[in-house]
């Protein structure tokens, strides 16, 4: 009988929470179900409203140029917020930040669907992504403390289903929304899962009573807020987002508009790494970068948003452009590749850390990544649907044995009482990627089409076939034609290069104990 009550015991001792879980005596899974849901809405809203831009701004009688600032308000807003996400969550409670972040998201969604005029839009987008940028740290964190670290990379798996689907499923949704209903339901489909998302987090979510204390301590020593940390967080980064945005629309660096943006950002995030390095109470903490372990991952998850982010612009773009396809149809040359991928997330989630070390996993699929890369470099003109949802395919299918190894190793040594400000910096360092990767590939793929065009016209002479009396204008259409797809090959196998030069980084990476994702 006392051996029979120890290992009853011993069960029960298996089962308790961990103490800073989200799911107290809850199943984590179904915590995790609960939390992925404002994900899904979050980041499928990143992409949605790309296709109805053009929709969205004649309905507001805005032009080309102003209709960007609608998606510009709202990553500018988000930038802004991931990186004092984790402060704040600390400062405010964990389960109640997140709450106010998915009220607001809503709210403003509602908001967005109901405005009349382009200021009124670009407040409720400001709104929505100071409520979207909260949301992702936040369920970072709750992840990594509900879950053991033998299975975190499954949790993560999870959690990935919702980040990759989204960003596959938005373009062809929005298109579908937009071409059969209007652009308001873009926004408007948020409501439905947003008041689901907060019933469901107010009712199941706990707030154990670890945070709960160390927040109690953390205000009755005194709150030092940070004041100039947050001033130079909201003049680097939202100046940062504002250049990246609008480089190649204003000129890039020719643009004074541009250049003072750069020095702006450039002084601020400066100054900002230096005040923070040395503040006792920091809003973004500096200082978690030099944990090895962590700021390789954050500089690999740089790299996933920056790849991953700019060819999701990249293949639909080609498609409307050199074959003529409509939103949704482009928009469906991302879907396959979603499906796949979502088919291999639950097997990266089986066979990191138990199987396979996460850190050859990651390699693997950074060389697979480079690969495909490459491989898209060779294609021409002679495109078919299948052969751009191929090529998504080859891209994306390394996915999943990136973002869930570099998700569940990152938190390798980091004490636990920092995962609200560690989640806040790895997905600022996504984001940022993505930022960055959208106005490279903008900006190069201008720059490569200027230069193809005026190298292949060069040999259109009458001395060479040419005559002077040949009709020029379907000449300049097929050599601009030529020119665009020799432009995005070059972006392609340029994006294969950094992948291939970052790989080496990656051993670097700690060995984990078998059986476990990430051990503190």
């Amino acid at each position: 009988m006392t051996a029979g009550a120890g290992a009853g015991g011993d069960r029960q001792q298996r089962a308790a929470p961990l103490p800073r879980s989200a799911a107290g005596n809850r199943n984590p899974w179904m915590i995790a179900v609960v939390v992925s849901i404002a994900t899904f809405m979050e980041v499928l809203d990143t992409t949605i409203a790309n296709v109805a831009l053009r929709h969205i701004g004649g309905s507001l009688a805005a032009d080309q140029d102003e209709s960007t600032w609608i998606l510009t308000s709202y990553l500018v807003s988000n930038a802004i917020v991931l990186p004092i996400s984790g402060w704040l969550a600390n400062v405010i409670g964990r389960k109640r930040f997140y709450m106010i972040c998915v009220g607001l998201f809503t709210a403003s969604s509602l908001l967005c669907a109901m405005s009349t005029s382009l200021s009124m839009m670009l407040v409720a987008r400001v709104l929505q992504g100071i409520g979207g940028g909260g949301m992702a740290p936040t369920e970072q964190s709750m992840f990594a403390d509900t879950f053991p670290p033998e299975k975190r990379a499954q949790a993560f798996a999870l959690y990935g289903l919702t980040v990759v689907s989204a960003p596959a499923i938005g373009p062809v949704l929005g298109g579908w929304l937009t071409d059969n209903l209007s652009w308001h339901w873009v926004f408007l489909i948020n409501l439905p899962v947003g008041l689901l998302s907060l019933t469901l987090v107010g009712w199941l979510v706990v707030e154990p009573e670890l945070l709960q204390r160390e927040r109690r301590e953390r205000l009755a020593k005194g709150l030092n807020v940070d004041v100039l940390g947050m001033i130079l967080v909201v003049l680097g980064f939202g100046a940062l987002q504002i250049l990246l945005d609008r480089f190649e629309l204003d000129d890039g660096f020719s643009s004074s508009f541009i250049s003072t943006l750069g020095v702006i950002s450039g002084g601020s995030l400066a100054g900002l790494v230096a005040w923070e390095l040395f503040h006792p109470q920091p809003v973004v903490n500096i200082r978690l970068l030099g944990y090895r372990t962590f700021g390789i991952c954050c500089g690999l998850m740089f790299l996933v948003g920056f790849v991953l982010i700019s060819t999701t612009q990249l293949l639909p773009q080609l498609a409307q452009s050199l074959l003529g396809y409509d939103a949704t149809t482009s928009g469906l040359t991302l879907a396959v590749g979603g499906i796949a991928t979502l088919l291999l997330m639950p097997v990266a989630g089986v066979v990191t850390g138990r199987l396979i070390q996460p850190k050859w996993l990651i390699l693997m699929a950074v060389l697979g990544t480079g690969w495909s890369m490459f491989a898209a470099s060779n294609l021409d003109l002679d495109l078919s649907f299948w052969s751009i949802s191929t090529t998504r395919i080859s891209q994306v299918v390394w996915l999943p044995f990136l973002f869930i190894p570099i998700s569940a190793v990152s938190y390798v040594g980091m004490p636990a009482n920092r995962n609200n400000e560690a989640s806040a910096l790895f997905n600022l360092m996504r984001n940022l990627g993505g930022s960055v990767g959208v106005s490279f590939v903008t900006n190069m793929l201008q720059e490569r089409t200027q230069f193809h065009h005026e190298r292949l016209a060069e040999h259109i002479t009458a001395y060479n076939g040419f005559g002077w009396d040949t009709p020029l204008a379907p000449i300049d259409k097929l050599i601009q034609a030529q020119a665009s797809i020799l432009s995005y090959l070059d972006i392609f196998w340029l994006l294969g290069l950094m992948a291939i030069v970052v790989a080496p980084v990656i051993l670097l990476l700690p060995r984990v104990p078998k059986g476990t994702a990430a051990a503190h």
